[in-house]
């Protein structure tokens, strides 16, 4: 089985109650199956390396370089 991860609202409400993350990894190791909390810090923020942390958008992104395509042109 390969590593899932998955919202918790899929979960049964005894595993709700024990969980307090809003995901789940899920994966299997020697016929267990194993549930780990997923911090919520890599939900805030999905950028790694120079944008992580950063308030740039996709459009923001595209914009600045449009901007820098015409300059050199």
């Amino acid at each position: 089985m390969a590593d899932l991860i998955i919202n918790t609202n899929t979960l049964p409400e005894p595993l709700i109650r024990i969980i307090h993350t809003k995901k789940v990894k899920i994966f299997e190791t020697n016929g267990i199956v194993n549930l780990v909390p997923v911090p919520e810090t890599i939900d805030e923020c999905p950028l790694r390396g120079l944008a992580a942390d950063s308030r740039l958008t996709v459009d923001k992104f595209y914009a600045m370089t449009h901007d820098e395509k015409e300059i050199y042109l």
